[in-house]
């Protein structure tokens, strides 16, 4: 994940298939450079590895879920000072009550 906390690596994704540690990356070279879907191994008998493109389309699920959590936050926070303003907050009041 990104300092945001967005997914932003298959890692991300793998690590939402299954509980544990059932998966690893062969360490060629060091460092996270080597954590590509090539170097993708499973320890754990009983999973499968995903295919390449399961997790593309599963990262970019999850990435399209985090942006729609940022959205639908927002939204509702919008919202939320609409109605309060309706009820004849002032935006100061609003801003020093709520953060909003």
């Amino acid at each position: 994940m990104d300092t945001n906390g967005r997914p932003n690596h298959i890692e991300d994704y793998l690590c939402n298939l299954h509980e544990g540690q059932w998966f690893g990356f062969n360490n060629y070279n060091g460092g996270d450079g080597h954590k590509i879907y090539a170097n993708l191994v499973v320890h754990d008998s009983s999973k499968t590895k995903p295919t390449e493109q399961e997790c593309i389309d599963g990262l970019a699920q999850l990435q399209a879920d985090y942006d729609q959590a940022i959205i639908d936050r927002e939204n509702r926070k919008q919202s939320a000072k609409t109605k309060l303003e309706a009820l004849g907050l002032t935006t100061e009041e609003i801003k020093e009550a709520f953060g909003i």
